[in-house]
């Protein structure tokens, strides 16, 4: 069995989802797992939901006709019959968000995200299941949360591997067809749990380990994995084939084509990894694999917006030490801020931090009654693997540098 996975910019209108049909029955779609995500830009409109349930009620209804609107407009491009079955489906599903959010007791909000943001997916993967069918390709939708079970850390959730590998073994007909969702997992109390942006990539991964699966392909609107991001970068390149090892470096420093916990589980069962584009589905894209190095050889940018550089000292001089630095990271973890780069000295210690799950001011009160804090926000780390001068050069013309490090095959710069 293969495993393909089309992302939102795959599924973000009519003609989209048309093309993935052409996609599938020119790659061959039998003994295929397919995981779709949210289309378009729908996580950041049902975020947008549940911002407005939280802290502005007076836009919750408008916010999430928003969504409604756009899902309708896709169906009527794909299903001419305004009678098909298939806008109940799509409404009820709606009617579900909102019985929930009358009901919801919970103050959480990581809890009310994933039962909210979760209807994403679960709306892309209803219209292309449906869209399938109605053209002749039948096939199986799978609702990802029976197979992929998690513990309950909303938002983050972690894999119950041996009970995911049972419940996805016993669902997922092998000899067919079959359509799914990226992004989502439950956890013991049925409760929808989400792995994370970029979570499809990852969901993927997970089944095709489960399945024994001969390959995933991520399907892009990009050739390939490239060496640069082409919306910060010019003169991006691909690579044709990268080394597990090299794409999980890529991947851990913030390359974006891949998710970074995507490629562990492919990596343990040698299972490779395609990604190619939808655009051109018979072009070769990229393949990462088993010990094949970078092919070509060339540096590789990465770059991270919107990060945080922390800048501490002592307040008496006295050397910051393990005993310190333990303190420091525990605060780190318990406000859910990411480290990207770390660099010390004697009495000094600056850190590159990623404030996704905005945690930056309580975590600034508690480092402030022990230590002398500097604060930058709104900086961009840049990372180049495999770098040369004339690299580095590139990215120092004309930036403000605040930290910069260097090892043997990777060069760091946090800029202002």
């Amino acid at each position: 069995m293969r495993v393909f996975k089309f992302g939102g910019a795959s599924v973000k209108d009519a003609d989209a989802v048309r093309n993935v049909v052409s996609v599938l029955k020119e790659v061959g779609y039998m003994d295929t797992l397919v995981v779709i995500s949210a289309m378009g830009k729908t996580t950041n409109a049902m975020e947008k939901v549940v911002e407005s349930y939280f802290y502005d009620k007076n836009e919750l209804n408008a916010s999430i006709q928003e969504v409604v609107d756009y899902h309708e407009g896709i169906l009527s491009g794909l299903f001419e019959n305004p009678n098909h079955p298939i806008y109940d489906k799509i409404k009820l599903l709606f009617d579900e968000v909102k019985g929930f959010l009358a009901w919801n007791k919970s103050p959480k909000y990581a809890f009310v995200y994933d039962q909210v943001v979760c209807y994403g997916e679960l709306l892309s993967t209803t219209i292309v299941s449906a869209y399938l069918n109605e053209v002749g390709v039948s096939n199986t939708w799978l609702d990802v949360r029976t197979m992929i079970k998690t513990d309950n850390t909303y938002r983050d959730a972690q894999i119950n591997w041996e009970r995911t590998q049972q419940e996805v073994v016993a669902r997922v007909d092998m000899s067919k067809l079959n359509i799914t969702q990226g992004f989502l997992g439950s956890d013991d109390n049925n409760f929808t749990t989400t792995l994370g942006r970029e979570g499809s990539d990852y969901t993927a991964a997970i089944l095709a380990y489960c399945l024994n699966a001969e390959s995933v392909t991520i399907w892009k609107d990009v050739p390939g994995v490239l060496n640069a991001d082409p919306r910060n970068f010019e003169k991006a390149e691909l690579l044709e084939q990268i080394s597990y090892r090299e794409a999980i470096e890529l991947a851990f420093y913030g390359a974006s084509v891949i998710h970074p916990k995507t490629l562990q589980p492919l990596q343990r069962k040698e299972i490779p990894l395609h990604v190619k584009s939808f655009v051109n589905p018979m072009d070769m894209g990229t393949t990462v694999g088993k010990g094949i190095g970078i092919v070509p050889k060339i540096p590789c940018f990465i770059v991270k917006k919107n990060q945080v550089l922390l800048k501490l000292s002592s307040l008496d001089f006295s050397f910051i030490v393990e005993d310190n630095i333990s303190e420091i990271f525990k605060l780190f973890h318990d406000h859910r801020l990411k480290v990207d780069l770390i660099q010390n000295s004697a009495i000094s210690f600056s850190v590159c931090l990623d404030n996704k799950f905005k945690g930056l001011e309580p975590l600034l009160e508690e480092l402030k009654k022990k230590f002398k804090v500097v604060c930058h926000e709104d900086v961009s780390l840049y990372t180049i693997r495999h770098f040369d001068e004339q690299a580095v050069k590139s990215l120092q013309n004309g930036k403000s540098v605040l930290v910069e490090q260097r090892g043997k095959e990777t060069v760091q710069l946090v800029v202002q």
